[in-house]
């Protein structure tokens, strides 16, 4: 009989590693739509929005790692950065490894801001969205847990949360104030601005 101590490690930080990621995504909105005005404090926010990607990271290479140990499923470790190579579920698989890829990515990304320049920086992480797609349709397609009762539920509530996030982000858009040639000023989403 085999030990399934290293599936069941799997399955589990695949999960933790998908509601970090959203957790991280929510973060991330909140800092940009400021839905408490000034209650949160914006660095606080950042370090919180970081560190949930970064430990959404680790929880994405524990999930690599315990696949390539486990032996239900015969994962190499080349099959962790190339899609396609995973023998098991193999479209749903690259999926996941694609999400992984990105999400090293913008991760590194984040002390590299000053380097890559803001506007590039900013280009970059919209491709979260991207990665949140490509996770959940991973997940859902390739978990082995998805079948389960309690799983649908976390996914259901992490794309609804991440909806209602953007949309609200998306609808209350602070107001930039009128600039004079040349000027770049950041607005007070807490002023109201005089036409």
């Amino acid at each position: 009989m085999r030990d399934p101590t290293f599936w069941i490690l799997a399955r589990a930080s695949g999960l933790t590693a998908y509601v970090l990621l959203t957790m991280s995504v929510l973060a991330g909105l909140v800092l940009k739509s400021r839905p408490l005005g000034r209650k949160l404090n914006a660095a606080a926010v950042t370090d919180t929005h970081r560190f949930l990607a970064f430990l959404g990271l680790g929880a994405v290479a524990l999930h690599g790692l315990t696949l390539v140990l486990d032996s239900t499923v015969h994962i190499s470790l080349a099959a962790l950065v190339v899609p396609g190579l995973a023998p098991y579920r193999p479209a749903w698989t690259a999926l996941g490894v694609l999400a992984a890829n990105l999400m090293a990515l913008i991760v590194v990304s984040f002390p590299l801001r000053k380097r890559i320049g803001m506007r590039a920086w900013r280009k970059l992480h919209w491709a979260t969205y991207g990665l949140f797609a490509l996770a959940t349709v991973h997940g859902l397609a390739a978990g082995t847990d998805t079948s389960a009762p309690w799983a649908f539920p976390i996914y259901l509530g992490a794309v609804g949360s991440v909806v209602f996030a953007t949309a609200w982000r998306a609808l209350n858009r602070p107001v930039r104030p009128l600039t004079t040639k040349g000027g770049d000023h950041v607005p007070n989403p807490d002023r109201p601005v005089a036409v």
